[in-house]
């Protein structure tokens, strides 16, 4: 518990403090933002605001990891170090926001809003996510259990298995599951990230129930008591460490991301962010209890899916004034900040019901 607290610290530090460095570094090689010309016209006094503000979270969020364990050691040196779960998810997180820095440098490099193509960024994230997937089904501890499993999770483990045909075509189908989940909630928190603190503001909740989820899953998990209705999650405390590292370091920024923004966290950030999440569903077993944790995202994507189906069903006509969501709402003559807070309002009680599901749910295992 002592590393939760001192990550999480870590990472609020490392992030408040390094982030006005970035921003004048930023500033100095003008790497700015570009905006939409057929945006809410409020968002052009953005234009040239410094992007790419997910290095600083990125940065913070590993330092914070990798410094805490090397304290735990320095202090007892049995207390384990990084586990294969912690790693798993920060090699997903950073090769994430690999992808978004390279979308991030194409906008700045060609000087429009538009960076790599459609294809490319699946292309990418595919080759992160499959390389994660592979990986998250070995490292077995001495129990035996791999950072993730073949069986489709909600609260824990399903009777769902997608090996059951056999283990190739198991592993071939949680490959392209969890390749669905990773493009699905990273691409989900791209599209939030429009406005200033959304979706910086948001991915804090949903970090925070899974720092909740891991701390449960530690103290109720079969290693330590056996019985009905414990978790096998392998390394939950440290996912937990890390959730509250993310936490940290996404506060921090919000101080320099919140309205009026001094920094963006562009791709980077968001696909980054978004990847991070979608790990968390897949290691501590909770993958379609995402859909209600991360429901803001969720209704964010499904806008612009409802957006698209629409317009090309009705040969032009659009059914929200603009897509993702948020902007419909500031087309509406919402302004900014309220459209931000409201949102967080839906955020925290999507977060909410997403952890009272989770403790009702051990409730009724009991």
């Amino acid at each position: 518990m002592i590393a939760l607290l001192v990550g999480s610290a870590l990472g609020l530090v490392f992030s408040l403090v390094g982030t006005p460095f970035f921003i004048k570094l930023l500033v100095r090689r003008q790497y700015g933002q570009f905006i939409r010309d057929d945006g809410p016209t409020a968002h052009h006094t953005k234009r040239g605001t410094p992007t790419m503000g997910g290095a600083v979270i990125l940065a913070s969020v590993l330092a914070a990891y990798f410094v805490t364990h090397l304290l735990m050691l320095m202090v007892n040196p049995h207390s384990g170090g990084p586990t294969a779960s912690g790693i798993l998810l920060l090699f997903l997180m950073v090769g994430m926001g690999v992808v978004g820095f390279f979308d991030d440098f194409t906008k700045i490099s060609n000087q429009r809003s538009l960076g790599l193509s459609a294809p490319a960024k699946i292309i990418g994230q595919s080759v992160v996510g499959v390389a994660f997937a592979i990986l998250a089904l070995n490292f077995p501890n001495g129990q035996g259990r791999t950072p993730a499993s073949t069986r489709v999770s909600f609260v824990r483990d399903t009777g769902l298995d997608l090996a059951f045909a056999g283990t190739v075509l198991g592993i071939i189908l949680f490959v392209i599951w969890a390749n669905f989940i990773i493009t699905a909630a990273s691409n989900g928190v791209n599209l939030a990230d429009g406005l200033d603190g959304l979706a910086a503001g948001a991915a804090i909740m949903v970090f925070g129930a899974y720092m909740l989820m891991g701390i449960w899953q530690f103290n109720q998990s079969c290693a330590r008591l056996g019985g009905s209705g414990c978790y096998e999650v392998r390394d939950p405390l440290d996912l937990a460490m890390l959730a509250g590292a993310l936490c940290g370091a996404l506060i921090g920024f919000l101080w320099w991301n919140t309205s009026p923004a001094k920094i963006f966290m562009g791709d980077t950030g968001s696909l980054a962010i978004g990847g991070a999440i979608a790990g968390f569903a897949i290691l501590s077993r909770t993958q379609l209890l995402l859909a209600v944790i991360a429901g803001l995202f969720v209704l964010i994507t499904l806008s612009v899916i409802i957006q698209v189906g629409y317009f090309k069903a009705t040969g032009g006509k659009r059914f929200f004034k603009m897509a993702p969501l948020q902007h419909h709402f500031e087309l509406k003559g919402w302004a900014e900040v309220t459209v931000v807070v409201r949102f967080w309002i839906l955020c925290g009680l999507f977060v909410s019901a997403g952890l009272g599901i989770f403790y009702a749910e051990w409730v009724v295992a009991l």
